[in-house]
C-alpha cells in the first residue's frame, strides 16, 4: 500500500524532473518528469515553483517537447488545445494528454482548485500507439472517471523518481505503460454510475486514513447512511467497509513485517490495531502464521 500525503507532507507539491542516458533511450519510453499538486481556491496557475520550461499563462499556454499525463482526482478546471480550440471541462476523473508541439492551455476553476497528478515521457513506444489510433491529439481529454489503481500508480511514480535507484527509468517507463493500459481499459469499460465513483472514492478515502478510520467516518464524508455505504461497497467489491480496512491495515502490516526491523508491538500500533491480543490472533487467522514467523518466511528464513 502507497501512502497518499505526498502532496499534502512536501508544501502540496511533490515533482521531480530526470535526465536519461542513451541506454535508457534504448528501453522505448524514457519518463521526464512525475509528480502531484495542490491548488487550492483562489491560489494562482500555474505557481511560479517551475522550472522556466514548464511555465506558461492560461493565455498565452505552451508546448512541450515531450508527453504528459495529466490526471485530476480532486476540483475541476479547463483544458483546450491546437485540435480542440474550444474549451473543455474538467473534473473530477479526467485524465488529459499533453503531446509534443501542440499547443494547449489549461488551469483548474478559481473557485474550486484542483489535485492535479502528472507524468512527462517520451519514447518510440508512444508514437506507435498514436500511429496505431489508440491515442490522438484530437482527443486528449478522457473522462475515465476516479481510480485508486491509477492514484497508486503516480504515487508510486514519484517514490521511484525520489529515490532513483539503478534502472529506475525501466522501472518509470513500466508505469507509463500501465497508466495508458488502464486509461484505455477504463476508457472501454466506463461505469457512469454514482455508487461506482462513491466506491472508488471510500478507497482513497481509506487508503490516505487507514489507520484511524471507521468505516462510519467514510459514509459521513461520502453523504450516504451508514447502512447504503455497506450495501454499496460490499455490492462493488465483494467486502464490508470494515473487512476492507482490516484487510488494507494487514496489508501494511504484512509489508512492514517484510521491509523494517521495527518492533512487531509498534507495526501494529502504526497501522491501526491498539489491542495487542487481538492483532496477534487477527493477524494468524489472515496469514496462518504469527507475525514473527511471518517475518521469518517472507525474509528467506532471515529474522
Amino acid at each position: 500500500m502507497i501512502s497518499s500525503f505526498l502532496c499534502e507532507a512536501m508544501d502540496h507539491l511533490s515533482y521531480k524532473y530526470l535526465v536519461a542516458s542513451p541506454a535508457d533511450r534504448l528501453w522505448g519510453t524514457t519518463v521526464t518528469s512525475v509528480g502531484c499538486q495542490i491548488i487550492r481556491a483562489g491560489d494562482s496557475y500555474p505557481q511560479g515553483n517551475h522550472p522556466t520550461r514548464y511555465m506558461f499563462s492560461e493565455q498565452k499556454g505552451r508546448m512541450l517537447d515531450d508527453y504528459q499525463m495529466v490526471y485530476i482526482t480532486e476540483g475541476s478546471g479547463r483544458f483546450r488545445s491546437s485540435s480542440k480550440s474550444q474549451y473543455q471541462p474538467i473534473g473530477v476523473g479526467s485524465l488529459f494528454l499533453l503531446f509534443p508541439g501542440e499547443w494547449h492551455s489549461y488551469r483548474p476553476e478559481e473557485t474550486t482548485g484542483w489535485k492535479e497528478y502528472w507524468i512527462g515521457f517520451s519514447g518510440g513506444h508512444m508514437k506507435t500507439l498514436l500511429k496505431n489510433n489508440f491515442f490522438s491529439p484530437s482527443k486528449p481529454v478522457w473522462d475515465i472517471g476516479l481510480h485508486y489503481d491509477i492514484v497508486e500508480l503516480y504515487e508510486e511514480a514519484i517514490e521511484v523518481a525520489r529515490l532513483q535507484e539503478a534502472g529506475f527509468q525501466q522501472r518509470l517507463s513500466g508505469i507509463v505503460q500501465h497508466i495508458l493500459g488502464l486509461v484505455w481499459f477504463h476508457s472501454r469499460n466506463v461505469d457512469i454510475s454514482e455508487n461506482a465513483n462513491q466506491v472508488n472514492k471510500a478507497k482513497i478515502i481509506i487508503g490516505e486514513r487507514v489507520i484511524s478510520i471507521s468505516p462510519e467516518d467514510v459514509a459521513r464524508e461520502l453523504c450516504m447512511s451508514y447502512s447504503h455505504f455497506r450495501w454499496v461497497f460490499k455490492s462493488y467489491t465483494g467486502l464490508s467497509p470494515a473487512r476492507y480496512i482490516r484487510q488494507v491495515r494487514m496489508d501494511r502490516v504484512k509489508e512492514s513485517l517484510t521491509n523494517t526491523n521495527k518492533p512487531i508491538k509498534q507495526i501494529a500500533f502504526e497501522a491501526g490495531f491498539e489491542n495487542k491480543d487481538y492483532f496477534f490472533t487477527a493477524f494468524r487467522k489472515h496469514t496462518g502464521m504469527t507475525p514473527k514467523e511471518y517475518r521469518t518466511f517472507t525474509r528467506g528464513g532471515d529474522k
